[in-house]
């Protein structure tokens, strides 16, 4: 594992999805009946150690104006802490509300429903998407899954009107037919 030195300055700020993930670390500690010792032992454990001070500071960041120490937790952090607590890294990096009326704040985005960030989440759609905006459902599904994770072509004919066409569309044609 390589070793960099990572310098800041001043106060670090949270986002809402910081936030987000501080407060799901400390829901997912209690919910497990596991004490900061408990969890520090087990991230050591998986290779990412973190002290019980540091998970500490992690939670303290659930708290939108807080005047404690924080901490940011880094994408290895995220992702051993997520084998830690056997769940999906989306389990850490949204709130448990996919409900199609409730509203999630997503970094960069600002507010959508619980429902289509799950889906975002869970790899099924874009983020966002504007009715009729083929290329967008295309491209996502192009860029963001492994062609084995892909929808079929045919479920993605499905989206498009009669007779679509267009660079992303003959991609998936050309990866479907086993041609690329």
């Amino acid at each position: 594992m390589a070793t960099i030195e990572i310098m800041t300055t001043g106060r670090i700020e949270l986002g809402p999805n910081g936030r987000t993930v501080a407060a799901n670390v400390k829901r997912l500690r209690a919910a497990q009946g596991m004490s900061l010792r408990a969890l520090s032992d087990a991230l050591s454990k998986v290779g990412r150690s973190l002290s019980q001070d540091a998970i500490n500071k992690i939670e303290n960041g659930s708290e939108k104006d807080t005047k404690k120490q924080i901490r940011r937790v880094d994408v290895d952090d995220l992702i051993a802490l997520s084998v830690v607590f056997r769940v999906s890294p989306s389990a850490l990096l949204l709130p448990l509300d996919d409900s199609p009326t409730g509203t999630i704040e997503i970094t960069g985005v600002g507010e959508v429903s619980g429902n289509a960030a799950w889906d975002w989440a869970d790899g099924r759609r874009p983020l966002k998407v504007e009715r009729g905006d083929y290329d967008a459902l295309l491209e996502y599904d192009l860029y963001s899954r492994p062609p084995r994770r892909r929808s079929s072509w045919k479920a993605v004919q499905g989206l498009l009107p009669e007779g679509a066409s267009g660079e992303v569309v003959e991609e998936l044609r050309h990866q479907e037919s086993g041609d690329g």
